[in-house]
């Protein structure tokens, strides 16, 4: 797969909520993580992220390819990357103990070697509690079909 298409992909998966989860004090923790990643996907932090995602991430493209960690990362250093901040729409948000699942509908869009581009996606994020912190273990993205 190319490396603009890649980044393109891979991008949503990493794409910030910014939405304000509405928690009980002991989901705090987990807000904070999510917080966190949705800071680091809009500023391109590598190493932030680095730090958030765990290190088998998976990460299942809506093209069905699918990327690991390092292949993640590397997509945020393609200069002239950046995303646009969204709101995720119709959130689901489910925790199992040390086991969340936080989903939705986004509108993603992005500038990549200066074209703007625009798709409309459903996202799930399955994070994990290791060693006392929430990281992010996987992603799936399905591409929602132009009406």
């Amino acid at each position: 797969m190319s490396l603009t298409r890649r980044t393109l992909i891979g991008a949503a998966a990493a794409t910030p909520a910014l939405i304000g989860w509405k928690a009980s004090a002991a989901q705090s923790d987990l807000d904070d993580a999510v917080r966190a990643y949705d800071q680091a996907t809009v500023h391109n932090d590598v190493a932030a992220l680095a730090q958030l995602v765990c290190d088998d991430y998976t990460l299942v493209n809506s093209d069905s390819s699918l990327q690991d960690k390092a292949s993640y990362l590397e997509d945020f250093r393609v200069p002239g990357f950046k995303l646009d901040p969204y709101v995720l729409e119709q959130p689901v948000r489910r925790v199992w103990g040390d086991t969340a699942l936080l989903a939705g509908l986004v509108h993603l869009s992005w500038t990549l070697k200066g074209e703007h581009q625009a798709r409309l996606l459903r996202i799930a994020h399955v994070w994990t509690k290791l060693e006392g912190r929430w990281r992010l273990a996987y992603t799936q993205l399905t591409r929602v079909p132009e009406q």
